[in-house]
């Protein structure tokens, strides 16, 4: 049976959390919910198996998480979401961060996580004006990203908020010259990636066990940052050959 880990309260606590009230984990489910909607009790329990997090365990067995454990549960799900780093690496981060060593081009540890971008929670979807406002795009642009397949709207012409990144994107690059039409290689490109990860994890995704699902999100998560991050590496070093004499 593997040992319980020591609580390791570390450079994301301090020495109040020794004496403040512990929560159970659906307490912490439900503080972490509002900035991180996907997170799951299941989810929990796999970073703790990672050795992300560290609760004590009452002696009746249920695990107890002090405010530091929560701060460390948002600053790995954070850095999750907004810069996709593996589990790996954010590891290496916490162990440093315990040891005291700064993380250069990484805000303090212990600050809150940011506030989520406008409607990045939202569920309901926009309209084609308001979709194309908050996206910075003109009504033909926007016209232009469905006719490409960049966008895809729903059944009633609406957009859903989670794609407005995409939108954003486009507008840039529009400001540039590039207009939609340029970028249906994007779209190819990107289908061709998402199957080639869908081999890695579809027989995972496919388990019943609701650990096993887990797991494979985790492992989905790293391999479309190593994709992106890929991509983009390829992309500059082409480039880079484009400046060279």
């Amino acid at each position: 049976m593997t040992a319980v880990p020591e609580p390791r309260e570390g450079a994301l606590g301090d020495a109040a959390d020794e004496h403040a009230p512990r929560l159970a984990i659906g307490e912490v489910l439900a503080v972490l919910r509002d900035d991180f909607p996907d997170v799951t009790i299941s989810k929990i329990r796999y970073l703790e198996s990672e050795q992300l997090v560290h609760p004590r365990r009452a002696p009746s067995g249920y695990r107890k998480f002090s405010s530091a454990d929560v701060s460390r549960l948002r600053y790995v799900l954070a850095a999750q979401r907004d810069q996709y780093l593996p589990l790996r690496v954010i590891k290496e981060h916490l162990d440093a961060l315990d040891r005291g060593e700064p993380l250069p081009g990484t805000p303090p540890a212990a600050a809150a996580v940011p506030p989520p971008a406008p409607g990045a929670g939202q569920e309901q979807p926009l309209t084609p004006e308001e979709f194309a406002r908050a996206a910075g795009l003109e009504p033909g642009q926007l016209a232009d990203c469905v006719q490409f397949g960049l966008l895809t709207p729903d059944d009633d012409g609406r957009h859903p908020v989670a794609d407005l990144p995409v939108a954003r994107a486009a507008a840039g690059l529009a400001r540039h010259g590039i207009e939609p039409r340029h970028l249906r290689v994007y779209r190819t490109a990107a289908d061709r990636e998402a199957g080639l990860v869908e081999q890695v994890v579809a027989p995972v995704l496919r388990a019943r066990s609701e650990e096993a699902r887990t797991r494979a999100t985790e492992k989905l998560r790293e391999l479309a940052g190593l994709s992106a991050r890929l991509h983009t590496a390829l992309l500059e070093a082409r480039l880079r050959d484009l400046l060279r004499p």
